[in-house]
């Protein structure tokens, strides 16, 4: 296979096998935990398990699949679950120059529904992934067969509407000057101030959750990709308001919220 020039020469940390010391824990024991080789010779881990039709789900900013855990065993008697890692994002390969927008993601979530060779998929994410969940589906319309999309970016401020310590942080983040400097710092309280910005009862986030995410994000140059995500979500409300515009949701379609934000759930079939 052809690698990448970004990959030749690196000495970015690359584990042979995927980890999945956090899976195990809520897994009870299903499903496999995989890496997907891309043709650029970079990896995206993935978790899949169950049987029936191909269900790909596609996590938040700042998130992996683990995001899923209370999900998808509700999901593995229906579905044969793929849980996506997105690029540089939880245990995927971390690509030193890589960019880590819109299109670049997107090809990504194509690149791994064609590499797998998967039909009759229902693509669906939260935040972020409900974003991609729509636009990948624009390339992957022979084989995509319905999306549903979670609170999808379809606003300016995207993760900045959590709480204000979301705002500030994210936007410190994004800022030229001050943002490498405030990328790397994740101290546990501000962290989960700021993930449970997006949940109605706080007390339902898992400290074993935001453990594992600091974990994953003490990777060397997770503080770039993070960054870089940041700084790029105005680009994600692009694809999403094109299908929206050309779109009408059909008669199954939902549209709720869990809080004070607007609603902004869609499911619809693709064909």
């Amino acid at each position: 296979m052809r690698h990448s020039p970004h990959l030749e020469g690196q000495n970015h940390e690359r584990n042979e096998s995927p980890d999945a010391t956090y899976a195990r824990t809520w897994s009870n024991g299903r499903g496999e935990v995989r890496f997907f080789t891309r043709a650029d010779g970079s990896r995206l881990r993935y978790y899949t398990v169950g049987t029936g039709p191909a269900l790909v789900l596609m996590h938040t900013v700042r998130g992996q699949f683990d995001y899923f855990q209370r999900v998808i065993p509700l999901l593995w008697d229906h579905y044969t679950v793929y849980a996506l890692d997105l690029p540089g994002m939880g245990w995927s390969d971390i690509v030193p120059g890589a960019q880590y927008e819109e299109p670049q993601l997107r090809a990504a979530v194509v690149e791994f529904v064609r590499g797998l060779d998967l039909h009759d998929v229902t693509l669906s994410g939260e935040s972020l992934g409900g974003a991609l969940s729509l636009s990948a589906s624009i390339d992957l319309k022979d084989r995509v067969s319905r999306v549903v999309a979670f609170n999808s970016y379809d606003y300016p401020q995207g993760g900045e509407r959590g709480n204000w310590v979301s705002r500030v942080i994210i936007s410190s983040v994004r800022m030229p000057v001050l943002g490498p400097v405030f990328a790397p710092l994740e101290p546990r309280p501000i962290f989960r101030a700021i993930l449970q910005g997006g949940y109605v009862d706080k007390t339902k986030l898992p400290e074993d959750f935001i453990t594992e995410l600091l974990r994953s994000g003490r990777r060397k140059g997770y503080d770039k990709v993070t960054r870089g995500i940041f700084r790029s979500l105005k680009g994600f409300d692009r694809p999403a308001n094109a299908i929206r515009a050309c779109r009408h949701p059909s008669p199954s379609s939902t549209a709720r919220t869990t809080g004070p934000s607007p609603p902004n759930e869609t499911a619809w079939p693709t064909r």
